[in-house]
């Protein structure tokens, strides 16, 4: 192999493929990135067998076509050190040798030919949903993945496909956020994906995308880029029955009211006591120590009794975080039973504090 290519074309690719790297054990393939110039194209890759990275340049001159593979931290370590202008990149007696002018490095490579496969999606069925709104509810779901849980179906989100209609869900056990669309899909599909892909998947696609699958991957293809990750093999539970069936109090609320009052307490807890009043909603500390907060904010609302509520404050800053909406709907059912936060076809249903 043999290329010439510009600096921040390489610094780029090679930026976009770290997450994928094994850093840890530089002695395993996994920790190098794959290049082959193939049809006039650079193409890298990077996997840590669980996902993987391949990007497509043909920013580049083809002096010779090849194969090679480079240590991914040490080759972008060196592309950021270099000035702007074109790099020559070139194999020889199982090396990888990057020249710039008066600079030139040689790193040792690994026989590219053993380097990982990668699942082919030409012959796969295709998800035939917006990517677009898909993307943007991976966002707003987010916060309720959990983490290092040891039911490993709750360390990812479920895109769970029906006839007429999909859900995006995720939950911790002690919130369910879902995102809701009323979409024809003429198929009944549950996926889950990893907690770590839709980290990369929103750090990496802006435009439409074409989504592929099988029973162990979800492969998605953009201009630039073919992204796959493992699904989470496990039967996601029935986020349909912890949604309440009925709504005792249903109240609609400025975001920046619940905000305003949440903010103050969070200097002592993250554990605050609402009370629902019908000209205000005070906010109270929750906290085990001796140490009190205390504010309210003026509002008419619509109800003829106080309603208190214990909330851990993350779990309803989070969902107002991602809302576009100035005002939401608050579902209350009781002080010590789960309520729902709405806006548009995004809901939470959070679990209470017992207060």
């Amino acid at each position: 192999m043999n290329i010439t290519i510009p600096n921040s074309v390489l610094d780029n690719i090679f930026t976009s493929l770290q997450p994928f790297l094994d850093k840890k054990d530089s002695s395993q393939i996994t920790s190098h990135i794959y290049l082959e110039t193939k049809d006039n194209q650079l193409i890298c890759k990077a996997t840590d067998f669980e996902m993987g990275l391949c990007a497509f340049s043909d920013s580049l001159k083809i002096n010779e076509n090849g194969i090679a593979t480079v240590n991914g931290k040490q080759a972008l370590d060196i592309i950021k050190h270099l000035k702007e202008g074109e790099v020559n990149l070139y194999t020889q007696n199982e090396n990888l040798h990057i020249q710039q002018n008066k600079s030139s490095f040689k790193l040792p490579m690994f026989n590219a030919q053993e380097f990982p496969a990668f699942p082919e999606h030409e012959n796969l069925p295709k998800l035939e949903i917006n990517s677009l709104q898909l993307i943007a509810s991976m966002k707003k779901i987010f916060p309720a993945i959990d983490t290092n849980n040891q039911k490993r179906e709750l360390n990812g989100a479920l895109l769970d496909i029906k006839e007429y209609s999909y859900n995006f869900v995720a939950t911790d056990t002690k919130r369910l956020a879902m995102v809701k669309f009323d979409n024809a899909s003429g198929s009944n599909l549950a996926l889950i994906f990893p907690k770590k892909a839709i980290t990369e998947i929103q750090r990496l696609f802006f435009d439409n995308i074409e989504l592929f699958y099988n029973e162990k991957d979800i492969i998605i293809k953009s201009q630039n880029y073919i992204f796959f990750s493992h699904l989470i093999n496990g039967k996601f539970p029935d986020y349909e029955k912890i949604l309440p069936k009925e709504v005792a109090t249903q109240l609609t609320i400025p975001k920046a009211k619940i905000i305003e009052g949440i903010k103050v307490i969070n200097s002592v807890t993250n554990d605050v006591k609402i009370t629902f009043k019908s000209n205000e909603i005070l906010f109270e500390s929750l906290s085990q120590d001796n140490s009190e907060a205390k504010t309210q904010v003026e509002i008419n609302l619509s109800i003829s009794e106080e309603i208190e509520i214990g909330i851990n404050s993350r779990h309803v800053l989070d969902f107002l975080m991602q809302i576009d909406t100035a005002d939401f709907i608050w579902e209350l059912n009781g002080k010590n039973a789960p309520f729902v936060l709405k806006s548009e076809n995004f809901s939470t249903v959070v679990m209470p504090i017992i207060i």
